[in-house]
């Protein structure tokens, strides 16, 4: 029977490209794995072909010929029958340029979920200028991947329904609105219908588009979906050499596109100068300023001190994390943190600053964030308390997710400090938690990451990963584009490897190796630096940009 079957499609559909201008009723059968998709065309204006590429069927049905565009016929309606039996890969763009941009795009993946779309992937976010309408706000622009079990024209309808439901209105083609959702890519297809063409005719010439699209992709394709994505690119080398024929990287930051990060309603760049976040430890065990900052009072004084010094970001910690401090209760930190959180924030130096908070613990995080902290700071990356992510989910705070192994009161046992190549080996391990937290519904957007200098590392693991910050972007980059292009911390302020390389056995007598190791790490490509002394290093990062800006203005 199937073979009869096999054998009735294959000649009708001969039969139908010799034949497909003459006016009886036409059926066309397009093999896709898991997937029928049924066209009764009865007299209809165009025909149209939904076909899978690179299926062993997709020749006879849409031969090199017809594959770039719907051909005439004497008929005047299509009725498209989709049967979907299984889960397909899927990009879909987001823009938005009406009210808060941030919360419509928080807004549009919630809807996205709740219509049976899972997003798996999300690139980083880009403010553009706008194009053809130019007398209008600036865009937000981002793409994400996912996989659905709606059918193509099904999945448009549903996108289109979230417009509608975020208050998009008939208007001005290409002129404002609150929030524009277009499908890229959707499995193996190529689609072009009346109301639906994927990939989009113009998606290869706007780098709006392009820069988000890349985003999702690893530099090694990572299954079959991808692979024929990039077939369809306009360029042989596909979708990365299409984003390099535009400009690729070398357009961020000029040509009215700008790679920004989001923290509460304001969007930063961390790409035009070093960020300083400072360090108030209010413990009574820190290896550095343990029981300095205890009282309010004498923490208010610091972080005073700090951002006049020139901090950007305050980093306030109730738990220490230095090799083998004893855990404390939830309660015990909240207690500590709280009254030292909200005196910080209600400081008028704060105006214009950020607060982090460092805690691997899911309930003082959510406490933490309810009290104002901007961004929560995990040196577990979600590993010692499996709720962490869920919670950073939900609230919608950058999440600095930090390379360690174990805990700390086993980081720096001999099983944990076994590498093969450190940076490979920290980027592949530090990506994997990542992705976990995008699983869980922490987009790619706002996530940070810190390869956890002094964190299950030795003296030479620590030293390798400040000179090497490009090699752990270049392996990040081979899973997520996105990843790849997060910002990046580092921390080795007053750690001990310094102490065992210059000899100095006390903490505070560190501030010089370390300006010498921020200053390694800036130059390498560090976004932000955790210090405690703020002014030195402060100091260290100015002579660094004014480095790095000379470096891209003469090349």
């Amino acid at each position: 029977m199937a073979r009869l079957i096999s054998q009735t499609l294959l000649h009708t559909g001969r039969f139908l490209l010799r034949r497909f201008s003459e006016p009886p009723p036409a059926v066309i059968v397009a093999v896709a794995p898991s997937r029928v998709c049924l066209q009764r065309y009865y007299s209809s204006k165009s025909l149209s072909f939904v076909s899978p590429l690179g299926s062993s069927c997709s020749s006879l049905f849409n031969p090199p010929a017809l594959r770039t565009s719907a051909f005439s016929t004497s008929a005047t309606t299509t009725t498209t029958v989709e049967v979907q039996s299984t889960e397909h890969e899927i990009v879909i763009a987001l823009g938005s340029n009406i009210g808060n941009r941030m919360q419509n795009f928080r807004e549009a993946l919630r809807l996205m979920k709740r219509s049976g779309i899972c997003l798996t992937r999300h690139s980083c976010l880009y403010e553009t200028a706008p194009v053809h309408v130019t007398d209008q706000p600036r865009f937000l622009n981002a793409a994400v991947r996912g996989v659905t079990k709606l059918g193509p024209h099904e999945l448009l309808s549903v996108l289109k329904t979230i417009e509608r439901d975020m208050g998009r209105e008939d208007g001005i083609r290409y002129g404002p609105r609150p929030l524009d959702l277009d499908i890229l890519f959707y499995g193996k297809l190529r689609i072009c219908s009346d109301k639906l063409i994927i990939p989009h005719e113009r998606l290869w010439e706007r780098s709006f588009v392009m820069a988000p699209l890349v985003d999702l992709l690893g530099s090694a394709v990572d299954n079959d979906t991808v692979a024929h994505w990039h077939s369809l690119a306009i360029h042989p080398g596909g979708i990365f050499q299409a984003w390099e024929r535009l400009g690729g990287e070398s357009l961020i930051g000029k040509d009215g596109i700008q790679r920004v990060f989001p923290i509460g309603d304001q969007l930063w760049d961390f790409s035009n100068k070093t960020h300083v976040m400072g360090i108030i430890n209010i413990t009574p065990d820190s290896f550095s300023d343990g029981g300095r900052f205890q009282s309010v009072d004498s923490a208010v004084s610091q972080v005073r001190s700090m951002v006049s010094e020139g901090a950007d970001i305050i980093d306030i910690g109730a738990q220490s994390t230095r090799p083998m401090a004893s855990r404390i209760s939830s309660q015990e930190e909240i207690d500590r943190l709280l009254p030292v959180l909200e005196a910080v924030r209600g400081m008028p130096e704060m105006e214009g600053k950020l607060i982090s908070v460092d805690t691997f613990n899911s309930e003082v995080a959510s406490e933490a964030i309810s009290n104002g902290a901007d961004i929560l700071n995990d040196v577990s990356a979600g590993t010692l308390d499996p709720n962490m992510h869920k919670v950073v989910a939900d609230s919608g705070v950058p999440y600095m997710a930090m390379h360690m192994r174990g805990d700390p009161c086993t980081m720096q046992n001999k099983e944990n400090l076994q590498y093969g190549d450190v940076c490979k080996d920290v980027a592949s391990e530090l990506y994997l938690r990542v992705r976990d937290a995008e699983l869980s519904g922490i987009p790619a957007w706002r996530v940070m990451i810190d390869p956890g200098v002094g964190f299950s590392k030795s003296v030479d693991h620590n030293l390798d990963i400040i000179m090497n910050l490009p090699k752990i972007r270049e392996e990040m980059a081979k899973r997520s584009t996105a990843v790849s292009h997060a910002p990046i911390l580092i921390g080795p302020s007053r750690k001990r490897f310094l102490g065992d390389i210059c000899g100095r056995p006390e903490a505070t007598d560190r501030d010089a190796a370390t300006v010498a190791s921020v200053t390694a790490g800036i130059l390498g490509g560090a976004n932000i630096i955790r210090v405690h002394n703020v002014r030195q290093n402060a100091d260290a990062a100015k002579v660094c940009d004014a480095m790095l800006r000379r470096r891209r203005s003469k090349g």
